[in-house]
């Protein structure tokens, strides 16, 4: 899109200006550079401004396309001559011809983006010589009248049929499918009744998969497993096993337990037939809940008894009501907008998903009469299909987002269909992308983070899991706005995804394409001169060693790959990510000029990847001295030697992970962490089994807010020393002390404290007080077999909301639910307590 491509443009240009920039001669091409940087500049601006204004998205979309076949040619030119310029660094001759032609180029660029400036401002004063009505802005900051949770009005009999048939008292294992379009809320339904106490209750086990369009069996079967297990699927005690072990382990989790699963979009009878062999029916009154579009599967999969439950459109009441409990939630609708309102949910035609993301783009715009009007106008009033209005009613919100959010939004398109997306990654990749500006005091990450919740807001992203800290963990995106989502980077030229099936670029393309995300289990390297030239280029290899292909990727931005050796790191300047694993057994230092790479943000080297010494890299006159990386804000690497000296020169960290610290380094890396003054996540995992370890009394990291600790092996008396972080939120230890009696005394408290999760540790008797946990809202206890009860006075925490038990000794159960007993006998009923066996 025209918007993304401006921003890079604008981005390399600027590098081009920096004064230690080596690439070109400065003095040489700086006039030529500042004038093509003034022109992009007024480009951008008119891109915000129009797409605050202008009213007829036709004529928005018209020229954005101009501009963005313009922009697209002229970056092209631009990174083919640095490409030239960077590969052939070490041939004196050849990269001064180099730098010629790109001279040369520049100044047809020049010329091309002066004259592409005039004819858009020729637009811009025509239309502000107009009498046209403008659109109030459609700003990324929320209304007054942001959009709600996630509803089901009009489902009330829907939502009863079902539990009816889940609670039935057949002793047989049934299976109730719900059938209908995409967007009718099957999805939804299912959820909500997944979630009911009541049903969570019922059961022994309950676990939710996913199934899709294009059937994968081994990672629905790793869904099955880790859902069923409660384990994350990348967990290394299942991702190495082969399917049939899978297939085995579900089934024997499963017998003799009542069950209850959901099957969410279920495609083929066929992928039916090898699922179902993973549910036992001990006659244990075990349900599944399935969800498809398609009849003929939910026929197949049906019995007699319990025939599919179809999905119908919502009433026009009840299409109201959803409307305005989503965008005015309990306040009424203006009555001026009311008649407008109503014709504009008539269109909906009864489908709840149109009518959700038609009330999240009303949430963002100024609730006046003109503002709907326009949105009425822009919807189609010709008599068309339910399912060719919905896309209308996509298409016209993707129109109406900020230029800022609509390059975020293609992006989702990249992730496979029903994913649930690691929203850590996806802001990552946002950054990398540039497509996250910076805001004044606040880091791009945080931004990033307002980015994805303005696009929830606007129901465009669906919410996913939560963190501890009530921080977003995972989003997803619905089927149809992922087809959006294909369809725009089609025409746009946006994105080109390539995996096992399809790993060549189509015939149609004309241009290179901008963007390449190769996925998970590409096995093809041969085809890497097809994506050299790209200029946004994401790696995700699992299967092969891309070492040899990486350096010439020299405007790669993003990489999570397998290596073999250490890959050359000198032509990649533009890289902000770097996720990398080995292959082989031996160890791998990298290259020293990692340390001239002041844009990363994020490192993670895996097991036997080592960052190089910075002094041997000053020592060896590499770089500008001295050498930090300074834009660096998460960092996961293995213990060594000259780990006090890496860390003082990354004084900037917000996320630290060492892996693997054994006893002769941990009083060294504790020193270390003084340096780290911003540091709001820490990871640390020691050595199995080196003994116990012990914290320093004056270990002092005020911004610290999440700790993890993974066989640390601390005595409990160290826990005063975290109760003196004043910041510490969220707590998670396993392994992480030693001891069978924890005692807090009243000196010891967690001023900040929400989530405590402890798991596998050997402790047996724990004394507590409500006042050693002053703000703690959730308490998670795992495979504590030895553990005799909880304190009763946790109970007594104004804030809990959840005790959390998972495979411990009864005993715990028997207090966790005593604790409950008493807390609602005192009118307290908004504590939960959950039992997972």
């Amino acid at each position: 899109m025209a918007y993304a491509s401006l921003s890079s443009l604008m981005h390399t240009l600027e590098q081009l200006l920096q004064p230690n920039q080596r690439l070109v001669c400065a003095s040489c091409i700086q006039p030529h550079v500042e004038s093509a940087h003034q022109s992009l500049c007024s480009l951008q601006f008119f891109l915000e401004d129009t797409t605050k204004e202008i009213k007829d998205t036709e004529t928005l979309k018209v020229l954005e396309k101009r501009i963005r076949d313009v922009i697209y040619k002229v970056e092209d030119k631009v990174d083919s001559s640095l490409r030239s310029i960077i590969i052939l660094a070490d041939c004196r001759e050849k990269r001064e011809r180099a730098c010629r032609s790109f001279y040369e180029e520049l100044l047809k660029v020049e010329k091309e983006v002066y004259f592409l400036k005039k004819e858009v401002m020729l637009i811009e004063f025509r239309r502000h010589g107009s009498d046209r009505k403008e659109l109030a802005r459609t700003s990324s900051s929320s209304t007054r009248y942001a959009t709600g949770p996630n509803t089901i009005v009009g489902m009330e009999d829907d939502f009863k049929t079902v539990v009816d048939h889940l609670t039935a008292q057949t002793d047989e294992l049934t299976v109730t499918p719900v059938v209908g379009m995409g967007g009718i809320g099957k999805s939804t339904l299912s959820r909500k009744v997944y979630h009911d106490q009541f049903i969570q209750h019922r059961f022994d086990t309950c676990a939710w998969v996913t199934v899709s369009e294009n059937y994968n069996e081994r990672q629905v079967l790793l869904d099955v497993v880790s859902s069923i297990r409660r384990i994350n699927r990348t967990n290394e005690s299942i991702k190495n096993i082969n399917s049939d072990q899978l297939a085995e382990i579900a089934y024997r989790s499963l017998k003799g337990r009542r069950f209850l699963i959901v099957i969410d979009d279920l495609w083929s009878n066929e992928a039916w037939d090898q699922m179902q062999r993973l549910f036992p029916d001990d006659k244990k009154k075990s349900r599944i809940l399935l969800t498809t579009r398609l009849k003929y599967v939910a026929d197949y999969v049906s019995c007699p008894e319990f025939p599919p439950h179809n999905m119908s459109f919502l009433t026009s009441d009840d299409s109201w009501s959803l409307f305005t409990e989503r965008l005015f939630r309990k306040d009424p609708c203006p009555p001026q907008l009311e008649p407008i309102g109503k014709h504009i949910i008539q269109q909906c035609q009864g489908l709840p998903f149109s009518i959700t993301v038609i009330a999240g783009l009303l949430g963002k715009v100024e609730p006046t009469r003109d503002n709907w009007k326009k949105v009425e106008e822009n919807l189609n009033s010709f008599v068309v299909t339910v399912s060719e209005q919905c896309q209308t009613i996509l298409s016209l919100s993707y129109r109406y987002l900020p230029q800022h959010l609509k390059a975020c939004f293609l992006y989702i398109g990249g992730f496979p269909e029903d994913m649930e997306i690691s929203v850590s990654k996806l802001i990552r990749l946002w950054i990398a992308e540039l497509f996250v500006k910076p805001r004044s005091n606040k880091r791009l990450e945080v931004v990033a983070e307002e980015y994805l919740q303005d696009l929830i807001d606007r129901s465009l992203i669906l919410a996913g899991t939560q963190r501890p800290d009530g921080r977003m963990k995972t989003c997803k995106s619905h089927d149809l706005l992922r087809q959006l989502c294909i369809r725009e980077s089609q025409f746009d030229n946006f994105m080109h995804v390539l995996n096992d099936n399809d790993y060549t670029f189509s015939k149609e393309i004309d241009i290179y394409p901008r963007r390449v995300m190769l996925s998970c289990h590409v096995s093809h390297p041969e085809h890497g001169s097809d994506i050299t030239t790209a200029k946004g280029v994401g790696l995700f290899i699992n299967d092969y060693d891309f070492c040899r292909i990486i350096p010439v990727l020299v405007h790669l931005r993003y990489v999570a790959a397998n290596i073999e050796e250490a890959p050359s790191l000198t032509k990649l300047r533009n890289l902000r990510t770097i996720i990398l694993r080995t292959i082989g057994k031996k160890d791998l230092d990298l290259p020293l000029e990692i340390w001239t790479m002041s844009d990363i943000r994020h490192l993670h080297l895996g097991w036997s990847v080592h960052m190089p010494n910075p002094l041997d890299a000053e020592r060896q006159g590499i770089g500008e001295q001295p050498l930090f990386l300074n834009n660096l804000q998460k960092l996961a690497l293995y213990p060594s030697p000259f780990e006090a000296e890496i860390l003082r020169r990354t004084p900037n960290l917000n996320k630290l992970r060492v892996t693997n610290i054994d006893s002769t380094q941990w009083s060294d890396f504790l020193d270390c962490l003084f340096v780290l003054q911003g540091l709001e996540t820490l990871d640390i995992r020691a050595a199995v089994s080196h003994g116990q370890h012990v914290l320093h009394r004056n270990i002092f990291l005020p911004n610290l807010k999440h700790l993890r600790l993974r066989f640390t092996s601390l005595a409990w008396e160290d826990m005063v020393v975290l109760a003196n972080l004043p910041n510490l939120e969220v707590l998670k230890a396993h392994c992480g002390f030693i001891g069978t009696d924890w005692r807090l005394n009243e000196n010891v408290v967690f001023q900040r404290l929400k989530y405590l999760r402890l798991e596998w540790e050997d402790l047996e008797r724990w004394e507590a007080a409500s006042d050693n946990f002053l703000m703690l809202e959730q308490l998670v206890l795992s495979m504590l077999f030895r553990l005799e009860e909880i304190p009763q006075s946790i109970g007594e925490i104004m804030t809990l909301k959840l005790i959390q038990k998972e495979y411990c000794g009864s005993t715990v159960k028997t207090s966790a639910e005593k604790i409950q007993q008493e807390q609602e006998s005192w009118g307290n009923d908004e504590l939960q307590v959950r039992i997972i066996r």
